[in-house]
């Protein structure tokens, strides 16, 4: 997975709550341990009719919202089952980022084992966010900051090791082979 220190986007607004893993991508769709072609799944009985033609009032089916790798989300986004197919859709989708005032545990999780950025920050300042969706907002991974345009900068939690493991763009397991040489090091003088 591509790694990043910063991040510069608009912003894709769904200003509903309590979205759950199955209205992102529904249980129909996780057949697959593909991660390639899921991003056509996600918010899937959102986005198209019955005919199969997008719904042109969709937050991701309108053209002004194309190519643009954050999302701001109402509060307990990803909640309930665990689905690893929920990152890999939104991933697929094109976004890097969610900012949420509230994130489900297990979602938080298997994002940053995928490349995703779960940020979390006060609800009035992702109101706030949501007002202004064309403000290009500048994630620094490495500070732990989400920077909007005019100054002003919101620190978000994030533990050291997925920081790392976003920057170097690696998941648990890529952070241990890459380490090889050290761990082979650390065994044979253990071993003593």
């Amino acid at each position: 997975m591509p790694g990043f220190t910063t991040l510069s986007s608009r912003s894709v607004v769904l200003r509903e709550t309590n979205i759950d893993t199955d209205q992102i991508i529904p249980a129909r769709f996780l057949s697959t341990t593909e991660r390639v072609g899921l991003g056509r799944y996600a918010f899937n009985d959102w986005r198209w009719q019955a005919d199969g033609s997008p719904r042109p009032d969709f937050a991701f089916n309108q053209p002004v919202n194309q190519g643009r790798s954050i999302l701001l989300a109402g509060r307990n986004f990803g909640c309930g089952s665990s689905r690893e197919h929920a990152p890999w859709a939104l991933t697929d989708l094109g976004l890097r980022a969610i900012v949420s005032s509230e994130i489900a545990d297990i979602f938080r999780n298997n994002s940053l084992k995928n490349g995703l950025l779960p940020i979390v920050i006060d609800e009035a300042d992702v109101q706030a966010l949501m007002e202004r969706p064309d403000d290009e907002l500048t994630i620094d991974v490495s500070t732990r900051e989400l920077r909007t345009p005019d100054g002003r900068a919101y620190r978000f939690p994030l533990d050291a090791f997925a920081q790392t493991c976003l920057i170097e763009g690696v998941d648990e397991m890529g952070y241990l082979l890459a380490r090889g040489v050290e761990i082979s090091q650390y065994e044979v003088t253990y071993a003593r």
